[in-house]
């Protein structure tokens, strides 16, 4: 059985490499995605499926999305990463790059719970959409 670490590693990999069915093979049927903000929390492997379907088909606005890990703190069951997130607003062709914190809960080797956070307010001053 994989442990925290390494299902964020594998799960990070997968979605780079577009391979959504191994990807939510990793994910609990009834996982709870903490997107906070005004979408709140989602539910359900659905919820996650249409996640990465939206983001692999550039239906969040953005395309060429890819994260780097900066950093990595696990223990069993929790595993939290630092990223560099990039990506480029498909609207208007610019490019962000920003810091980003994502932490999951894993159990039975599948992800049970996911929190994310993004600095979204450096990325729309990148993007030139506060102005």
């Amino acid at each position: 059985m994989m442990t925290a670490g390494e299902v964020h590693r594998r799960i990070i990999e997968l979605y780079e490499a577009r391979r959504m069915d191994e990807g939510l093979a990793l994910i609990d049927p009834e996982v709870i995605d903490h997107r906070g903000g005004t979408d709140g929390d989602h539910h359900g492997l659905a919820a996650w499926k249409d996640k990465w379907e939206r983001a692999f088909s550039g239906g969040t606005g953005f395309h060429d999305a890819s994260v780097t890990v900066e950093q990595n703190i696990s223990t069993d069951d929790l595993s939290a990463n630092v990223y560099l997130s990039r990506g480029t607003h498909t609207a208007s062709g610019r490019r962000y790059e920003v810091r980003s914190i994502d932490m999951i809960r894993v159990r039975d080797g599948r992800i049970v719970e996911h929190w994310a956070v993004m600095d979204t307010t450096a990325m729309r001053r990148q993007l030139g959409l506060d102005q």
